[in-house]
Parts: structure tokens; C-alpha cells; sequence
């Protein structure tokens, strides 16, 4: 009887043990992920993600550069975002939008909220729990898009006080964002305006990384003036290798207002140890920080003595970034170099690494019509091109538009985005969408397509008519 007990209890605590098992949330590789403390793609082949941030909050009318970063051969790009806290909220269609030209501009798209930055110590930051709102509420637009988006839920999250707080708040978001059902791989900045000289992050990586039940992070570090030296460089990024925990340089310059970063040690370690970073930034910085432009007032072809660096210096973006094998077999934008990598180093206090501009941008002077339209080709490769149309309202505000041209011989226009196209014969007409119609006197929309060409790919003339 005792033995016949033993055997009936060991057969219902294994039904029982089988059903717990049964009822845990599974989390198969579901597009990018983590594996052996590397990034990796679906398909197992490893990223070294080798990109640029690009503050298009601030700036949403340049999305050329997108193309232009591509051109140039990044593999990456950060984008900016706001979640309405401190700037203006980046709305579903305005993210889908951004989503859809890393898409079709062949760009892992690393899409952050920056209104965390400096939480703490800066009175306007925002929440990690406010940015994770954000995220849930854009769930519809991300979901699906994990082989080409990583979710990077904050930028910059505490300053120099609060820091403590750094495990707890970021443990918190990335449970609520499994729970709501992300499967992407999810990037976390650190600490200290992302420099973490407090050695927050560093030691209690491992703890955090535990609390994720995908087991599908990124740790960023943020390098400025605290990493001035080779041996500070390797060893933050090394101690994390040791942990076999997976670390990016998430942002990065060639001088800064606290120190001077040694920007030829973060190249050359990462290309060593196949760790991926992301330069900052394309263009618009302001609040003293304008030398960290890549490129001046957004022209893919002033390169700035940073950008010459980043771009086609020893380790630079030229020679070591490979394109996500997820974009084989569609239609390139323009064919990307290929060779090797980066390095820097830790402590002392640190100020706000990414001020937003003081100043909007530069503007034309508004058309004196209804409106007017400026067609230009972004990047070219034999029988396709990208092109990108400007619409600009003239002495009063336009309520809708619609733009027209003619195709020369050869040409074609097979995808677009921010418009409504249509083609009869060679004749080709593009109408606004729902949240582009409305441009205010002297300001413009924009949208963009993809098409193909033979024989010659000329710039035709526009006709612009208000709605």
C-alpha cells in the first residue's frame, strides 16, 4: 500500500510539474535576439549593429536622411523619438512612417524615447514607466516588426541623482513589456546620462537580465568624457564580455563639453570583439553641441571632419558594417561598403550628452502659389532610385494636395510612403494622407517612393495643386 502511495503521489506531482511547465509563457527566437551574448538575426547569423542616431523628433520633415545614412553605408540608425512628455509626441503614423523608411532604406531601426534623459537630475525628464505607456500604446504599429526593430525604451535615463533607482525602474519596464507582449529584443541605456561612472549598470546587468523572461536585452553605454582612455574603454566593455551579457555603445562623439572621448580605442575594441554601436548624431545638434554634427544642415555630401571619421576612417562605418542578411533579395538603395571596427573608458560626473537644437532648423522662404513641389533623388543604384518630394503651401495654409508629373521612358514608380499614388499611362499623381494634408503657410510636407529607371533618370517638372 505504501508503495503503491509513492508511485501514485510521483505520478500526480509529474502531471502536476507538467502542467506548470505547460502554463510558462514561451519565448521561441522570434526575429532579432540575443544568443551566446551577441545579437543575432532569425535565421542565427550574428548583427553587428554599425549605424548612426538621428534626432528626427526634432527634425521630421528630413526624411531623406534615412536614405542618405544608407548611402554612406551604416547598416543602423537610432531615431529619436518623443513620447510627448518634454517634445512633441511622435504619433502611430509617424513611427509606422519611420519603421517603413529603415525598411525600405535596408536600416535596422533602433527607435528610442528621449524624453528620459536625465531623469533625476532633469526636472523636464520623463518616467521609464511614462516611455513604457508609450511603447504599449504603439503596440498595433510594432508588433510584427521584430526582425527589423529593437526598442530601445529610454534614453539616458536617471542623471547623477536618483541613479539608484536604475535596476528597479528598468526591471519594471521590461517585465510590463513582456506582459504586454513584445517579443522584440529590447535595448537599456545606462545611468549618469548614459555613462554610467557610478558603475550602476556594470554590476547589476546580470541581476536585470535575470529579470527578463525573454533573456533578450542589449546593455548601452553612452560614451563621452568619462571614457577618455583606451584602458577605461576596454574594461567597461570587457567586464561585460566576461559576463557573456550582450553591450553596445548605444552613443558616442569625438570630443564633448566634459572630456574627450577616445573615440579611436571605442573603434578599434568593438571591431575586435564584434560589439555594435551607433555614432552620434546625423545632424541638427544645438546647445553648444554642434561639432558632433556628422554632416552639416543635413547634406549627405558636407561631411564634417567627424563624420569623414566615422564614416571612412580606420574601423569606420565603410569599412566594418555588413547589412542584415533580413534585407537579401530587396531592393537596395544604394550598395554599402564592407571591412572592420571601434574602442574607450569609465568615472566622474557628467552633464547631458544630447541637448535637442535651440534653434529650428533653417527654412526657403514660402512660394508665393497655393503650393509648390521639389522632387529629388535620394539614392540612385542601376534600375532603381528613391526619390523624395517636398510640398511646400504658399501665402495660406493648405487643408490637402496633390502632386503630378510626368515618367520619361524607362521610368517607373512601384512603392511610396506619406502619399497616395496612382499611375495612369506615364502620367503619375500623388495625393496626401489623412495626417499630411494640413501644411501651414510657408511650411511643407514631404513623401517618398521607390522606382526604377532605364536609360536615363531625369528630375521632371512638378505641377502642385491645393485640395
Amino acid at each position: 500500500m505504501k508503495t503503491r502511495l509513492s508511485v501514485a503521489a510521483a505520478t500526480l506531482i509529474a502531471l502536476i510539474a507538467s502542467v506548470v511547465v505547460l502554463v510558462q509563457p514561451a519565448y521561441a527566437a522570434v526575429g532579432l535576439h540575443v544568443s551566446g551574448g551577441r545579437l543575432v538575426e532569425a535565421n542565427g547569423t550574428a548583427l553587428v549593429l554599425r549605424g548612426v542616431n538621428h534626432a528626427h523628433t526634432w527634425y521630421t520633415g528630413q526624411t531623406s536622411s534615412f536614405a542618405d545614412i544608407k548611402s554612406l553605408g551604416a547598416n543602423s540608425v537610432r531615431v529619436v523619438l518623443s513620447n510627448g512628455h518634454r517634445w512633441t509626441r511622435n504619433d502611430a503614423n509617424d513611427v509606422r512612417n519611420v519603421i517603413s523608411l529603415c525598411k525600405v532604406n535596408r536600416l535596422i531601426c533602433v527607435l528610442e524615447v528621449h524624453d528620459t534623459t536625465g531623469y533625476g537630475e532633469e526636472a523636464a525628464a520623463a518616467t521609464l514607466a511614462s516611455a513604457t505607456d508609450y511603447w504599449i500604446s504603439l503596440t498595433s504599429v510594432l508588433r510584427g516588426e521584430e526582425n527589423y526593430v529593437i526598442i530601445n525604451i529610454g534614453n539616458e535615463p536617471f542623471g547623477n541623482s536618483g541613479y539608484q533607482n536604475w535596476a528597479s525602474h528598468t526591471s519594471s519596464a521590461i517585465q510590463r513589456l513582456r506582459g504586454a507582449g513584445f517579443e522584440h529584443a529590447i535595448m537599456i541605456d545606462a545611468p549618469n546620462w548614459g555613462q554610467d561612472w557610478t558603475f550602476t549598470m556594470r554590476d547589476n546587468a546580470q541581476s536585470v537580465w535575470n529579470t527578463d523572461p525573454a533573456r533578450n536585452l542589449i546593455f548601452s553605454i553612452h560614451m563621452y568624457g568619462v571614457f577618455d582612455t583606451a584602458a577605461e574603454i576596454s574594461d567597461y566593455l570587457g567586464r561585460f564580455r566576461s559576463a557573456n551579457l550582450p553591450i553596445v555603445v548605444g552613443e558616442f562623439g569625438h570630443n564633448h563639453s566634459d572630456g574627450n572621448p577616445d573615440e579611436d580605442s571605442i573603434l578599434s575594441y568593438t571591431q575586435q570583439h564584434g560589439i555594435g554601436w551607433l555614432g552620434w548624431s546625423w545632424s541638427g545638434n544645438g546647445g553648444g553641441v554642434e561639432y558632433l554634427d556628422l554632416v552639416s544642415n543635413f547634406n549627405v555630401s558636407s561631411l564634417t571632419s567627424w563624420g569623414q571619421r566615422l564614416f571612412n576612417g580606420t574601423n569606420g562605418i565603410r569599412q566594418t558594417a555588413r547589412e542584415a542578411t533580413i534585407f537579401s533579395g530587396t531592393t537596395p538603395t544604394t550598395a554599402p561598403p564592407t571591412t572592420a571596427p571601434p574602442t574607450t573608458a569609465p568615472p566622474t560626473t557628467a552633464p547631458p550628452t544630447t541637448a535637442p537644437p535651440t534653434t529650428a532648423p533653417p527654412t526657403t522662404a514660402p512660394p508665393a502659389g497655393a503650393c509648390s513641389a521639389t522632387y529629388t533623388i535620394v539614392g540612385q543604384w542601376q534600375g532603381g532610385f528613391q526619390g523624395d518630394v517636398r510640398v511646400t503651401a504658399g501665402s495660406a495654409a493648405l487643408r490637402g494636395w496633390r502632386v503630378s508629373w510626368t515618367l520619361a521612358s524607362g521610368q517607373s514608380v512601384s512603392q511610396a510612403w506619406n502619399a497616395t499614388v496612382s499611375r495612369s499611362g506615364s502620367q503619375v499623381t500623388a495625393t496626401n494622407v489623412s495626417y499630411n494634408g494640413n501644411v501651414a503657410a510657408g511650411q511643407s510636407a514631404t513623401f517618398g517612393f521607390i522606382g526604377s529607371w532605364s536609360g536615363t533618370n531625369p528630375v521632371p517638372s512638378l505641377t502642385c495643386t491645393a485640395l
